[in-house]
């Protein structure tokens, strides 16, 4: 299983000045053991500090994974029924036409929530109570469980709300208590203030090639800004606000679908103890493997496929070698990587 999907030698990290690439880890775990933990380049854009050991990286989406398994660990301990409707657990989110929304729906990009079309400010990204409280009044873009579309921030705040509702814990609390903590990851969600120095500086994305997909959406926010695509990553304003993730806010936030913060040893390391039985049973983990959304997304305008809270494996991003592999990557490429496998 892999954490994020990778393309290529690890040659691509070392400091390559073709492709742009600054540093990078990369670790790979197989029946539970670590077979493969390397490291190279720089940890900040002047290649001053060289990457360590223990450098910590921002692994943006596939934090939508790590929040996924803390629901499916509540699903397994009988405390989250996927099919009950979310309001049994949040109450406040039963207006606009969400009253029949399931949890099997966020897990699934299916809930018709994938942005927020209120304008919100820029400090609302850190602001938990503020961005929950606008997916509760919020009425969906298209009818649930009709097609799907990627929940590209959202699905942190809806199946982080619910973990918070079910657990009365945090997302990144629940996270320390019951999977990193026990199992000794270097695992984050809402970093504290002493790792920062750890953690590896992004630097701003490169053009996207024309023609890639990465440039059909950035198309599709410039021409239709009011789109369900464009507010799904421009509202708030600092979802992708160039070097607003190497900010302190961002680091200490909790935002689970995007700001973990990871080794690649400790993410690889992750998947490694999922599917050894380690945080969840096996017929539990053929759940995560499970096709629940396939086909053209509303969101992203691709062809991409879901289980329940993981991107399975498709033509050109492959998580393993069969079809229902799965994992979690970035929808927009990054210039820093932590990779796990």
């Amino acid at each position: 299983m892999r954490a994020e999907f990778a393309r290529g030698g690890f040659d691509e990290f070392a400091g390559d000045p073709v492709r742009g690439e600054i540093g990078a880890g990369v670790a790979v775990t197989v029946a539970g053991r670590p077979v493969v933990d390397l490291w190279a380049g720089y940890a900040d854009p002047g290649r001053k500090h060289p990457w360590l050991r223990d450098t910590l990286a921002n692994v943006f989406s596939s934090s939508k994974g790590i929040t996924a398994i803390l629901a499916h660990r509540l699903v397994e301990q009988g405390r989250l029924d996927l099919d009950a409707p979310v309001a049994r657990y949040w109450p406040e989110f039963a207006t606009g036409g969400k009253e029949d929304i399931t949890a099997h729906m966020l897990l699934s990009h299916r809930a018709g929530l994938a942005a927020v079309r209120e304008p919100l400010a820029p400090e609302d990204t850190y602001d938990w109570k503020r961005m929950t409280e606008a997916l509760a009044a919020e009425r969906p873009w298209r009818a649930p469980g009709e097609n799907h579309g990627y929940h590209a921030f959202t699905f942190g705040w809806l199946v982080g709300e619910l973990i918070r509702r079910v657990t009365d814990c945090t997302p990144g609390r629940f996270l320390r208590e019951e999977v990193a903590g026990p199992l000794g990851l270097d695992l984050h969600i809402g970093l504290d203030t002493a790792h920062h120095s750890r953690v590896a500086g992004l630097t701003p994305l490169p053009s996207p090639e024309p023609g890639s997909e990465e440039m059909q959406l950035v198309g599709r926010i410039i021409s239709a800004p009011e789109s369900v695509s464009a507010k799904a990553f421009t509202n708030p304003p600092t979802l992708l606000a160039p070097g607003e993730v190497n900010t302190a806010r961002w680091r200490e936030a909790e935002i689970p679908a995007a700001n973990a913060h990871a080794t690649a040893r400790s993410l690889a390391a992750l998947y490694g103890a999922l599917a050894a039985g380690k945080i969840l049973a096996q017929d539990s983990v053929s759940r995560c493997s499970r096709e629940t959304s396939s086909g053209p997304d509303e969101v992203l305008r691709i062809p991409t496929r879901f289980s329940l809270g993981f991107m399975l494996s498709r033509p050109g991003a492959s998580f393993g070698r069969g079809p229902n592999s799965f994992g979690h990557r970035d929808a927009v490429r990054r210039s820093a990587r932590c990779r796990g496998s």
